[in-house]
């Protein structure tokens, strides 16, 4: 049943894959004009006027010439057939060796960010929900809502002015100057962690703040309900209670959020990358928009759309494994 349940599961995401890259590809055309528009006008700017014969063939050397329709086909049946993600305008490279540069670090932060805030917060959340009402708790909820509220950006551009202030440090990008050009070793790794670290609690501090709040609100529900309360009128150890049926039953709604807490981390990561510098997707996806490189930023669209929908898949498989009500249709309440 659980093999029908994932069969079923993965044939529904094969259409919404398809609007996902419909949509990335619109969305990305919206803008009035395209990049020659965009390179034509720096161009003029510089001085250099270019003729209409030089117009089009720039025009039919990018595929501009083809409707957006026509466009789209081709993109697609060449991701599709030959991994082929298209020609970055900006950097005259194929999409896919563009976005192999950084995706590696993107990917490496985004990863142990979700550790993070997975081995912190849900600790976190279950002593709140314990210590309800208790002096950590209040601190505890202090610290989530000020980090669901501030910017991490804003506290990003703050750490970075302090320590600048207090050590003359410019502490961006993920290697002091010494070590960007320099091969891999122990000093190197060394002189990265802070960088990392920083990184990573910037980029999951809302996300941490979330799953707090999540996990609290689910265990103070299950704490409430009646076979808690039976169980510990019989004389229950509360240790073993808590573990056997209520932290698990919390865990629920924690597992089903995967979905959109990877994507969610990629595109937070966005602009905390590009204040602290660091060589990952997000400034050269702001790159791409400005300059309306369209493969380029459609393609990046379109692997955080199609992360959103694996994310979602597992979560949706992990909750069939740990309640199987869900795989038979059933609710979890």
């Amino acid at each position: 049943m659980l093999l029908n349940y994932m069969l079923k599961r993965m044939l529904q995401i094969v259409p919404l894959l398809i609007i996902i890259s419909i949509l990335s590809f619109i969305i990305i055309q919206l803008p009035p004009g395209d990049f020659l528009t965009t390179y034509v006008n720096e161009m003029r700017q510089a001085g250099v006027i270019l003729t209409e014969t030089q117009i089009e063939a720039l025009a039919i050397q990018y595929g501009l010439h083809r409707s957006m329709p026509e466009q789209y086909l081709i993109w697609i049946r060449n991701i599709i057939f030959h991994g082929d993600f298209g020609m970055s305008f900006i950097w005259n490279r194929p999409v896919a060796e563009v976005l192999g540069e950084t995706i590696g670090n993107t990917l490496m932060i985004s990863f142990l960010t979700l550790i993070f805030i997975w081995i912190v917060g849900i600790p976190i959340g279950i002593f709140s929900a314990i210590r309800q009402y208790s002096i950590p708790d209040y601190i505890f909820s202090f610290f989530a809502f000020v980090g669901l509220a501030v910017p991490g950006f804003l506290l990003a551009l703050f750490i970075v002015f302090q320590i600048f202030i207090h050590t003359g440090v410019v502490f961006v990008g993920l290697n002091s100057a010494e070590f960007l050009e320099a091969p891999w070793s122990i000093a190197r790794f060394f002189d990265m962690l802070p960088r990392l670290l920083l990184a990573v609690f910037l980029i999951g501090m809302p996300s941490l703040a979330g799953l707090t709040r999540t996990t609290r609100a689910m265990l103070l529900d299950e704490l409430q309900k009646q076979y808690v309360i039976t169980a510990r009128a019989k004389g229950v150890e509360e240790k073993k209670l808590l573990f056997k049926y209520p932290i698990r039953m919390a865990v629920n709604p924690l597992v089903s959020t995967i979905g959109w807490t990877i994507p969610a981390l990629i595109s937070g990561e966005i602009i905390i990358s590009i204040v602290l510098s660091l060589p990952t997707t997000g400034p050269m996806l702001r790159r791409a928009l400005t300059a309306q490189d369209m493969f380029l930023a459609g393609s990046f669209l379109l692997i955080v759309g199609t992360l959103t929908v694996v994310g979602t898949l597992i979560s949706d498989i992990l909750l069939a494994i740990i309640d199987p009500r869900i795989r038979f249709g059933g609710g979890t309440d």
